[in-house]
């Protein structure tokens, strides 16, 4: 167990040209095993069931993971306590949780642990910059008391509401990497990834990308839409991409959660190890080096990304030994069909079928067109009311 302080640090790590490999998708995946409530997306499980985060984390450090997440996504006090959420636990004990579970874990390995912070619902409702700003702080204040290894500013719409994040975060001293969860069309006001970028970079990041909302191939795109934005200013920064594990070829600007199988019918574009194997290069190609993965990440998912790129870190995840490369554990299989996919031409080649005849290939995206300062974005402490759901069951049917 390598005591606090003695790791090399995530930049140290990224000036040396080495690739970090991040974690995966806890929120999705701790729904899926009953840990999570789709809806509010809290992460009070830490403080719930310690267990279950604590597993999580093992697993994905097993697959290959050098970054431990701390599972404080949506840990702010305004979104804690969103819309009728109630939770027996306050938003300093999740947080405070999560940093001591990742921390455990990122021990008993050579990881390093992130303390996250995420859009508010207070930026959503048009709150000043004060007071956005002092809901980071708040989370922030837990970091660094627990001594988090660096920060992110993660999953922002907004690129403004980014900056105020960085802003905060900088000021501590640490590490900060920033991403958006845009495409390659930019933020929610338009504002391009390149020009994005350059925003974040001046407002303090080291670390600039994106995560989530879009596949990986497409998020491969956005960060080099970000990286030529940030040489083309003269400026120098890290790059990150932590995308879906999810195929989204017919999202619009808001993303998969526009698509009409958002959250709960999703599984049928759930990349393989295989692509996921392409995406790992094909980020590299594109000088991308802290890679990993967000909503539908599994940790076989982040073992294949450190499979891929076994050569270039010079190291194996453990995980892989009940893994063979390319399906060569299939060599030990008792039908002669099976051992014969045992060959990396058969998994590149073969085109997944989904099982579901009468199905699309695609989706129509809902496509509302409503951003910060839009009535039906304004946030409330009480739950939703009927009356408040029916116009919206009545324009979403209309769409349909």
């Amino acid at each position: 167990m390598a005591p606090v302080g003695s790791k090399r640090g995530v930049l140290e790590r990224l000036d040396a040209g080495e690739v970090v490999i991040g974690d995966g998708g806890f929120v999705f995946a701790l729904e899926k095993r009953g840990y999570v409530k789709a809806g509010p997306w809290t992460p009070e499980a830490a403080a719930e069931h310690p267990e279950a985060v604590r597993q999580l984390h093992r697993e994905f450090l097993r697959a290959g993971s050098n970054v431990m997440q701390t599972f404080t996504f949506y840990a702010s006090d305004d979104k804690l306590e969103n819309r009728g959420n109630k939770l027996t636990f306050t938003g300093q004990q999740i947080n405070e949780a999560a940093c001591d579970l990742a921390r455990e874990v990122a021990n008993e390995g050579d990881a390093l642990v992130a303390g996250g912070v995420s859009q508010t619902p207070s930026y959503l409702s048009c709150k000043s910059e004060d007071e956005v700003k002092k809901i980071f702080k708040k989370q922030l204040d837990v970091f660094i008391k627990k001594n988090v290894d660096f920060l992110i500013a993660e999953y922002f719409e907004h690129v403004e509401e980014a900056e105020w994040a960085v802003q905060v975060l900088k000021a501590t001293g640490k590490p900060v990497a920033a991403t958006l969860c845009i495409g390659p069309e930019g933020d929610m006001h338009g504002v391009t990834p390149g020009e994005c970028a350059v925003r974040l970079v001046k407002a303090g990041a080291d670390i600039v990308g994106v995560n989530c909302h879009f596949d990986p191939m497409t998020c491969v795109k956005t960060v080099a839409m970000m990286k030529a934005g940030v040489e083309k200013a003269g400026l120098k920064a890290h790059y990150m991409t932590q995308p879906l594990a999810y195929h989204t070829p017919d999202c619009s600007c808001q993303g998969f959660i526009d698509l009409p199988e958002f959250p709960f019918a999703l599984e049928p574009r759930i990349l393989t190890r295989w692509e996921m194997q392409q995406y790992a290069r094909e980020a590299y190609k594109a000088g991308i080096r802290y890679i990993g993965g967000c909503c539908g990440f599994e940790p076989y998912h982040i073992r294949a990304v450190a499979e891929e790129l076994a050569t270039e870190r010079g190291t194996l995840p453990e995980a892989s030994q009940k893994h063979g490369m390319w399906g060569s554990g299939l060599e030990m299989h008792t039908k002669p069909w099976v051992r014969a996919r045992a060959r990396r031409d058969y998994w590149e080649k073969l085109k997944p079928a989904s099982g579901r005849p009468l199905c699309p290939s695609m989706s129509s995206p809902d496509g509302w067109g409503v951003t910060k300062g839009h009535a039906e974005l304004m946030q409330q402490k009480e739950a939703t009311t009927a009356e408040q759901l029916r116009p919206l069951f009545e324009k979403a049917d209309a769409k349909h």
